[in-house]
């Protein structure tokens, strides 16, 4: 699977998550080790989506935060949180199918990478942060088998390496009985029983 279709696979994931996100759980406290706001909510691991959402059409232009940050500090979620992240997640599939020139560098705030390696960073962060959110908030979700194919053949061989920067705890022994999207979850560490 191309990296672009694995980050289509998993903001379509993680959307499905978000939209089933109920208000009332927007004010809920968030574990702290999601983010590096203090105290966070739900509302906040909305709001660093849309956030996320809302660079999108700018990392494929090959732009950076050093460049300009225009949404650091801006009201993206409004008084409707989840139709304003959608709003944004729209815009972001839509320049992703658009295409991506060829050479672009996306410039994240920890490095430089080559299209193929950005979105498989940005699609890591969508597919676990999706199960996370879900499995946190009792949401019922399960990976689709692209995504974990996906995930597999993109994210997976790099485990290791980025468990080295702190992107992934340490490997879990899968049970005897694990279906695909278990092992996966047990190979990246993020499984629980």
């Amino acid at each position: 699977m191309r990296t672009d279709e694995l980050f289509l696979e998993a903001d379509a994931a993680l959307r499905s998550v978000i939209d089933r996100i109920d208000p009332a759980d927007l004010s809920k406290p968030a574990p702290k080790e999601w983010t590096s706001t203090p105290d966070p909510t739900f509302r906040d691991i909305v709001f660093a989506h849309a956030y996320d959402e809302a660079w999108v059409p700018d990392v494929l232009a090959g732009k950076s935060p050093a460049d300009g940050d225009e949404f650091r500090n801006a009201d993206l979620l409004g008084d409707d949180p989840i139709a304003s992240y959608d709003r944004l997640n729209d815009t972001a599939t839509a320049a992703v199918r658009e295409g991506v020139a060829p050479g672009t560098t996306f410039r994240f705030q920890y490095g430089d990478y080559s299209v193929e390696e950005g979105f498989a960073h940005l699609a890591t962060y969508r597919a676990f942060q999706a199960w996370m959110i879900a499995k946190h908030l009792g949401i019922p979700f399960r990976m689709s088998p692209e995504l974990i194919a996906g995930l597999n053949e993109n994210v997976v061989p790099h485990a290791d390496e980025w468990r080295q920067f702190g992107v992934f705890p340490p490997a879990i022994d899968p049970p005897a009985d694990a279906d695909d999207e278990t092992r996966l979850l047990c190979t990246l560490g993020f499984w629980v029983p």
